[in-house]
């Protein structure tokens, strides 16, 4: 029970990886993220289908050995906490100086190499994602870092965590918080499915032809 595999998969892997679940005082499963509850635990991949799969085909029951209570919508809990660290995250990381807001500042800091990923809110114009895309493709050009894009958050929500009205773009800049945020979105974005956007800048190449307009 306390190897790293996952219950449904079979497989081996590295916590950050996998997600923890233990066995309440009421029989409930309980997601585990920061792995720090006391008792028995054990592990699913961090992947909402996954987690979906170990709920509805009884896998908690034969990992634990015992008849468990499963909350009916215990991926969507998941879900909910790892968006609830992110956002905290980025709230500490705007509190440190390690975040900057709009368009123009944003385009700076991806262009400067200095942000460590961007986020855009789920209602943010095409126009205004193209932009930044551009200057994330032209960084990447000019033999900088590839800086991944997330598209996670509402307006709302990346407004109330980081103290604005109207966030709609906003860049995590290098330090301690920054890494931070950068963990538990990354770990947010993988336990969703992970994001066309952030795959096809990993795949960026130095002789994209809008990179080279842009460097221009």
């Amino acid at each position: 029970m306390n190897d790293r595999t996952c219950i449904v998969t079979g497989k081996a892997a590295e916590p950050d990886k996998l997600i923890r679940f233990v066995v309440g005082p009421d029989s409930s499963v309980v997601p585990d993220l920061k792995r720090n509850l006391p008792g028995r635990g054990c592990w699913t991949a961090l992947s909402r289908t996954t987690v979906d799969k170990a709920a509805t085909k009884n896998h908690f029951n034969r990992a634990f050995k015992r008849q468990v209570a499963v909350p009916p919508d215990l991926g969507g809990m998941v879900d909910s906490l790892l968006a609830k660290a992110a956002l905290g995250a980025l709230g500490l990381a705007r509190k440190a100086g390690q975040v900057v807001l709009g368009s123009a500042k944003v385009d700076a800091a991806v262009r400067s190499g200095k942000a460590l990923l961007v986020t855009h809110a789920m209602e943010a114009a095409e126009d205004g994602v193209r932009k930044i895309a551009q200057a994330r493709r032209a960084t990447v050009h000019a033999g900088g870092p590839a800086i991944r894009a997330y598209k996670l958050f509402s307006q709302g929500e990346l407004g109330l965590a980081l103290g604005g009205t109207n966030v709609i773009h906003a860049a995590v800049l290098a330090g301690d918080a920054g890494r931070a945020v950068e963990k538990r979105m990354v770990a947010l974005d993988h336990y969703r499915g992970g994001s066309p956007d952030d795959l096809a800048m990993l795949a960026a190449v130095a002789g994209d032809e809008d990179a080279a307009e842009d460097v221009e």
